[in-house]
């Protein structure tokens, strides 16, 4: 296993990052355990987790049940310590979180509280705006962006009031880092511009969605990473599991993602399954499996801090660690590009 340090932090994290979305739900307590303990035998030392877990599907009963499970985890095993933690405040929108009220400074400090005592520790190492209250493009809202609809001052505003309770919460001991999760190009540099210019906490992160069929980081979001050394924590690394090939042909196994939340945030639909075949069938022909393949090829990108794995069972965790020692050809790099210019955005 690899490490990468995230942004200007000093956090030194594991390339694969160990995501939590299923347990709850998907995952019980035993199975998330157990999840847990292999993962960190493998090397990977990065959990990331949210109050909003477990999605698959979320529901007000289910609502911080993730959060508990680690908890009860690092209380059973010790380990907190061997954990670089990070978790992340839900933004409006749902009505059994905080009466479904954006984030405000006020909402920043009762998530991290109640979040630490979930948790059962007394620090999260990177804690991150789980999404802006402005709205955004991704989750295929893409369609229907339109920012102009934005007061910019309003938008100012509260990226400051964030900010100046982020910093109470580092002054205080509660969290080491902060980060975005998905953000735009615009927002996460107003962040940074607002932080040098009051001397406020840095992000050192951006949590969004990055796959072979969903590649936007690559333009403006790249060059601002790379200039504000901003990490990449790819969520979706398998377009929620489409790029293993198991959605092809209509197919739903029972018991996955597709078969729980219909289709997959949007990504189930025909107009995916031209590249998302191209992709397996490449992977195939090289001997590779396609998750794999996959996965591997986001541990190329310059930008990646991490790339944020699930799996409801032990087969599926044991392989998508395992493309952490996969390198990719050049053939297969050259072979990836040319479906990218075919397919450039398939979801």
């Amino acid at each position: 296993m690899k490490y990468r340090t995230l942004g200007r932090t000093g956090l030194s994290v594991s390339e694969i990052c160990l995501g939590t979305m299923t347990w709850g739900s998907q995952n019980s307590e035993a199975e998330a355990f157990e999840q847990m303990d292999y993962a960190l035998s493998q090397g990977v030392n990065f959990f990331d987790t949210a109050e909003l877990y477990p999605t698959t599907p979320l529901s007000a009963e289910t609502y911080t049940d993730t959060e508990k499970l680690i908890g009860n985890w690092f209380a059973k095993t010790g380990r907190r310590k061997d954990v670089i933690l990070a978790s992340k405040v839900a933004g409006a929108g749902r009505p059994y979180i905080r009466g479904g009220a954006p984030i405000t400074a006020a909402t920043i400090r009762a998530a991290v509280d109640a979040s630490l005592a979930r948790l059962k520790t007394d620090y999260i190492d990177l804690f991150q705006i789980h999404w802006p209250n402005r709205g955004h493009y991704h989750f295929r809202a893409a369609w229907s962006y339109d920012p102009s609809r934005q007061d910019t001052a309003t938008v100012m505003a509260e990226i400051l009031e964030k900010l100046e309770a982020l910093q109470d919460c580092v002054k205080a001991g509660k969290i080491r880092a902060i980060g975005l999760s998905n953000e735009t190009c615009w927002g996460t540099q107003q962040f940074l511009a607002l932080a040098e210019k009051h001397g406020l906490p840095r992000i050192a992160t951006i949590q969004n969605e990055y796959n072979l069929l969903y590649r936007s980081f690559d333009l403006d979001l790249a060059e601002l990473a790379h200039h504000e050394q901003v990490s990449l924590l790819a969520y979706s690394p398998l377009a929620a599991g489409l790029l293993s090939g198991k959605y092809l042909n209509g197919e739903k196994p029972e018991g996955s993602r597709g078969s729980i939340n219909g289709d997959l945030g949007g990504r189930l639909t025909p107009h995916q399954e031209p590249a998302t075949r191209a992709y397996v069938e490449l992977a195939r022909a090289h001997g590779l499996d396609p998750a794999q393949m996959a996965l591997a090829f986001c541990l190329t990108r310059p930008f990646m801090g991490s790339v944020i794995i699930g799996a409801t069972s032990m087969d599926q965790l044991r392989t998508n660690i395992g493309a952490a020692d996969l390198k990719l050809s050049e053939d297969i790099m050259q072979a990836i590009a040319a479906i990218h210019r075919q397919y450039p955005m398939a979801i």
